[in-house]
């Protein structure tokens, strides 16, 4: 199914919330969704949603493909809406890869902004007799990703683009996008914005988390896992992170944690997800802990068939 409305009007409402200066500019996207309009078809009139992937390098520079579409200008990988796409981030990972050959397991979400988009820009597209296309806008919503080591060349799709170009931010073709990209920390550094603790007995026992089975919209459903999960404001360090999840999760206070491993694993929307792995050493009984997620906790050796 497409994007829901309330899952548009939550991504908006999150955007405006740190540029509340464009609400008057997007007040027609607004009005559609408080008339249950359909914004992400392209049959909706006067305007509709788009999605593209800003893609930042390690040089901080932006991925540009020449849409045949547009006459051979430089724009950010994007396009329409399908009805495949369950959310606006899945349309412009969609549209990466089929326009790039990037696929979302090369891409990493942002510390700064995550799955939240950087710019939602407002353009006049011109009438398309061939397609039966009168003049209508775009809301181009625009997420931002960092290109993971050694992701795969570009692969272009002929179809429909001619070329590309990695253009530094102060050459970005959209206007809008070169100002936000401007006054950001975005640098193309990918670092880690999760963090899990590998707890063990010292007996060759390890605590692994069952995930419930019944949240697909959850990390891992269903799977035995490490305790932990993503960074949040008030974590100045992810051992405070690490720390804060195994308090909130399973009541585990006063651990001597330690920094072990960097692990690379792919997140639900597919995107690659960089976990920072702490180590530490607790001989406790699970079954008292006041599990507050997922279905139970448990000791389990590694040549379990469980894990």
């Amino acid at each position: 199914m497409p994007p829901s409305s309330s899952h548009i009007r939550t991504v908006v409402t999150a955007y405006l919330d740190r540029h509340p200066g464009e609400r008057d500019a997007l007040a027609g996207l607004l009005a559609a969704l408080d008339a249950g309009a359909e914004p992400t078809s392209r049959t909706t009139l006067p305007a509709h949603i788009t999605c593209s992937a800003v893609v930042i390098d390690r040089h901080r520079r932006v991925l540009h493909i020449r849409h045949k579409a547009s006459g051979g200008l430089l724009l950010a990988p994007g396009g329409h809406v399908e009805a495949d796409d369950g959310t606006l981030l899945a349309a412009a990972l969609r549209e990466v890869k089929e326009e790039t050959g990037i696929p979302a397991s090369a891409l990493v979400l942002t510390p700064e902004l995550q799955d939240e988009p950087i710019d939602i820009d407002v353009h006049a597209i011109d009438p398309n007799p061939a397609r039966g296309e009168a003049a209508h806008c775009h809301y181009d919503v625009r997420f931002v990703f960092y290109l993971a080591d050694g992701a795969p060349e570009l692969v272009l799709q002929a179809e429909e683009v001619t070329g590309s170009a990695w253009l530094p931010f102060d050459e970005v073709s959209s206007p809008t996008l070169r100002e936000k990209l401007a006054g950001s920390a975005l640098d193309g550094v990918i670092v880690a914005v999760n963090a899990s603790a590998i707890i063990h007995d010292g007996q060759g026992r390890y605590l692994l988390h069952l995930r419930d089975a019944n949240k697909p919209w959850i990390w891992e459903p269903g799977c035995w896992s490490l305790l932990g999960g993503g960074r949040e404001p008030q974590d100045r360090t992810l051992l405070d992170t690490v720390r804060r999840e195994l308090r909130e999760e399973a009541g585990l206070t006063a651990l001597d944690l330690e920094p072990y491993a960097v692990e690379h694993v792919t997140g639900t929307d597919g995107t690659r997800v960089q976990i920072q792995l702490f180590t530490g050493l607790w001989n406790g009984d699970p079954a008292r802990l006041p599990l507050t997620e997922g279905v139970m906790l448990a000791w389990v050796r590694p040549e379990s068939s469980r894990t």
